[in-house]
């Protein structure tokens, strides 16, 4: 598996596998949440995102997962304080779940921010997203219900966090 910055080409299957990760999240395909979920060229364009893609040597490799990391100043930043660094719609496609791949993007995001300087790294989740809650635990996030917030009613996110010292 390699990690890079998606690439124009990669952008409709960063949508597809983002929207399938979260479909047991949303209400449906007529959720207006899934348009954003399928809109990776605006996260490319106004954030930075990442894909997670297996090490082919013959082509671009076929997209496993996706991360957004929002920088200051992207309007894909929710939580994060000043020196925070934030990230946004972790997503591994179901076929390729339980293999590692969103536990290396985490680390991915860690090292980024780490290199970037900031001290923490934040990011909220729905309350029923409990596998992402372990993988989020295992890398050293804890929660900060003071950053709990709703972008919409009934829709109810909680905030992790975790500094890169590696306690939140």
């Amino acid at each position: 598996m390699l990690i890079r910055p998606a690439a124009p080409a990669d952008l409709a299957a960063v949508g597809e596998v983002t929207a399938a990760a979260y479909a047991p999240f949303t209400l449906g395909p007529d959720d207006p949440y899934v348009a954003r979920l399928r809109d990776a060229a605006s996260r490319a364009e106004q954030a930075e995102l990442w894909v997670a893609v297996t090490d082919d040597p013959h082509g671009p490799g076929e997209v496993l997962g996706s991360v957004t990391t929002c920088p200051p100043g992207s309007p894909w930043r929710e939580i994060a304080e000043p020196g925070e660094g934030e990230f946004r719609m972790l997503s591994v496609a179901p076929g390729a779940q339980g293999q590692g791949v969103g536990s290396a993007l985490v680390e991915h995001v860690l090292e980024h921010y780490r290199r970037d300087g900031a001290r923490a790294v934040v990011m909220s989740s729905l309350v029923e997203m409990a596998a992402a809650h372990r993988l989020y635990a295992r890398h050293g996030f804890a929660r900060l219900p003071e950053r709990d917030w709703s972008p919409v009613p009934d829709v109810h996110l909680i905030a992790f966090g975790t500094t890169l010292g590696g306690t939140a």
